[in-house]
């Protein structure tokens, strides 16, 4: 059963902007899209950087250790050297409060 569990207010990620929240004890990069929020695991599937550490530019997030991008829309891997997706979560806004769906 997926439950929805608060990780930031919406004021607390300017766009342009990535965090690295907890959710279920998930870390997972919160991704500020021009006002619209993704949430996808925060470990790059090629050597498991950080990706909330790393650069968001338009949709996608970019590893810190080596420059492979993510679409946080999607999870795909859009460039080497990482080639596996990574998971990506459900995201709401209720007021100011920002929550992500983990099963």
């Amino acid at each position: 059963m997926a439950d929805w569990y608060t990780v930031a207010r919406a004021s607390d990620i300017a766009p342009g902007t990535a965090a690295v929240v907890t959710a279920a004890k998930k870390q997972i990069a919160l991704c500020n899209v021009d006002g619209e929020f993704f949430a996808v695991d925060d470990l790059c599937t090629h050597d498991y950087g950080t990706l909330g550490e790393g650069e968001l530019v338009e949709d996608r997030i970019e590893c810190p250790r080596h420059g492979a991008l993510f679409d946080v829309r999607t999870g795909r891997a859009v460039t080497p050297p990482a080639v596996q997706p990574v998971a990506t979560y459900p995201v709401r806004v209720q007021g100011e409060e920002i929550q992500v769906e983990i099963e």
